[in-house]
C-alpha cells in the first residue's frame, strides 16, 4: 500500500503521538509498504527520508501541555502539493481536530481516510466551538481509532461516532534488550528510581514526588532519584530541603537508546502524572525494559497496568501515598520482580506486531468501502486546497 500519515506535532520536540507516528511508519516500511509523514519541522531539523516537513511550527497551549503546531494558508499549500504527490491509497490523520496539518489535510483530502484520536478531554470547550465548522470534513473519516478508552470518550462525546480501540505500540525487543547502565544501577544502600518527562509541565506530576521525598529519605537516606527530561532543574529544587534536593540527579533529554537503559537500569520507575494521559506509553516501555513500575492511579494508567496487577498504582496527587508504596517497594526485591515480570508479559500485547496489524486491518477496511462506494466526489473546496480552482 501507500500510506500518507500526518502527523500535528513537530517532529523538532519529542512528544508521545510523534513516537507513535514514527515507530508506526518504519514498522509499515519494514513490512514492505510505502509510506510517506507529514509533520511540521524547522528547516535545520534532521528527519528521516520519509518525513517531509510542513514547515516550521508554533508553541501553542493545548490540552494543558505545549504543543508546536503549523497552520496558515502557506501551510495548506505544502499539504495540498504532498497529497497531490503521494497519490495514496489510505491516508492516515493523526488527532484529526487540532489545529495543525491534520486538519488541513482532512479538508483537502478525498480517499479512504483514517483518523486516531490520541488526546482524553471528557469537557473540552474548544472541541465544542470546533466541531460545528470541521463537521463535514470529520464525515470524511471513514474508520476512527482512539488508543484507548479515555481517548474513544473523547470521540463520543464531542465528536459523535464510535471508534476502534487500538493501543499505542512500542518496539518491546528494543527495550527489553537494552543494556543496564552501572551509573544508574541501584544498590542496597542506594536504590535508583527514575522519572521521565517535562519538567514544566505540572500534569507530569514531578512536584508530587518531589513532596514525596522527605518521608522516603528519612527510611532510605541514599535514594537517588534520576530526572530525564527537559526543564530547568532549578526550578524544581527551588524551596525544597537541602538533602531532598541533593537526592535529584538531572540527566537532561535522552536519546531512545539511554531512555531504555535507564528504565532497565533503575529499581523502580515512577509516574506521579496527575492528569491528561489518555494512554501511557512511557508505562508499556517501562515494563518492556523489565522496570517495576509505579504509577498514579488515573484512568490510563490503571488499564495500562491492568489494575495493578502489572505495577504499583497510589492515589493520584497523594505525596505520602506516593511514600507508603514506593517504601514498600524499595524494601522488597521479591515484589519488585514479581511486577518487573508481570509487565514483562503485559507488554507484548502492545508490540508492534500485534498493534500493527490490527491498524492494518483498519486501512484494509476503508479501502474496500471506498472503492465499493465509488465514484469519487471532489468539491471546489477540496481542489483549491490541492493546488487550485482551475484544474
Amino acid at each position: 500500500m501507500r500510506i500518507g500519515i500526518v502527523c500535528p506535532y513537530s517532529f523538532d520536540v519529542p512528544g508521545g503521538v510523534q513516537f507513535h507516528v514514527r515507530d508506526l511508519a518504519e514498522y509499515l516500511i519494514d513490512a514492505g509498504h510505502e509510506v510517506s509523514v507529514l509533520a511540521p519541522a524547522d528547516s535545520d531539523t534532521e528527519l528521516p527520508d520519509y518525513v517531509v516537513s510542513a514547515g516550521r511550527a508554533t508553541a501553542v497551549r493545548y490540552n494543558g501541555s505545549v504543543a508546536r503546531l503549523n497552520f496558515g494558508p502557506v501551510t495548506a499549500s505544502k499539504v495540498g502539493r504532498w497529497l497531490e504527490h503521494g497519490d495514496f491509497d489510505v491516508l492516515h490523520l493523526h488527532e484529526p481536530v487540532t489545529p495543525s496539518v491534520s486538519v488541513l489535510a482532512l479538508m483537502a483530502a478525498d480517499g479512504p481516510i483514517v483518523a486516531t484520536f490520541h488526546t482524553s478531554m471528557i469537557r473540552s470547550r474548544t472541541m465544542q466551538a470546533a466541531y460545528p465548522i470541521f463537521r463535514s470534513s470529520l464525515e470524511k473519516i471513514a474508520g476512527r481509532i482512539a488508543v484507548s478508552e479515555d481517548a474513544r470518550r473523547t470521540v463520543t462525546t464531542h465528536i459523535g461516532g464510535d471508534a476502534v480501540v487500538i493501543p499505542n505500540g512500542v518496539n518491546v525487543d528494543r527495550f527489553s534488550s537494552a543494556p543496564h547502565r552501572p551509573d544508574w544501577t541501584g544498590t542496597p544502600e542506594r536504590p535508583t528510581i527514575a522519572f521521565l518527562g517535562r519538567m514544566e509541565e505540572p500534569r507530569k506530576g514531578l512536584p508530587v514526588l518531589a513532596a514525596a521525598l522527605p518521608a522516603v529519605l528519612a527510611e532510605v537516606p541514599g535514594l537517588r532519584v534520576l530526572v530525564a527530561g527537559p526543564g530547568d532543574p532549578k526550578e524544581v529544587t527551588s524551596g525544597l530541603p537541602e538533602h531532598v534536593a541533593a537526592a535529584f540527579e538531572f540527566l537532561g533529554a535522552v536519546s531512545d537508546e539511554e531512555k531504555a537503559s535507564l528504565l532497565a537500569s533503575v529499581d523502580v520507575y515512577v509516574a506521579p502524572n496527575t492528569g491528561g494521559e489518555s494512554f501511557g506509553i512511557i508505562l508499556i516501555e517501562a515494563m518492556s525494559a523489565g522496570a517495576c513500575v509505579l504509577a498514579s492511579d488515573i484512568s490510563a494508567f490503571s488499564r495500562v497496568l491492568d489494575g495493578g496487577a502489572t505495577g504499583e498504582l497510589f492515589h493520584n496527587e497523594d505525596p505520602d501515598d506516593l511514600a507508603k508504596h514506593l517504601l514498600a517497594l524499595l524494601r522488597d526485591g521479591e515484589r519488585r520482580a514479581d511486577l518487573a515480570a508481570a509487565g514483562r508479559t503485559r507488554a507484548r500485547l502492545f508490540d508492534w506486531s500485534v498493534v500493527a496489524d490490527r491498524i492494518i486491518a483498519v486501512y484494509e477496511t476503508v479501502i474496500e468501502g471506498r472503492m465499493a462506494a465509488r465514484p469519487e466526489h471532489h468539491t471546489g473546496w477540496n481542489r483549491f486546497l490541492r493546488g487550485g480552482i482551475g484544474r
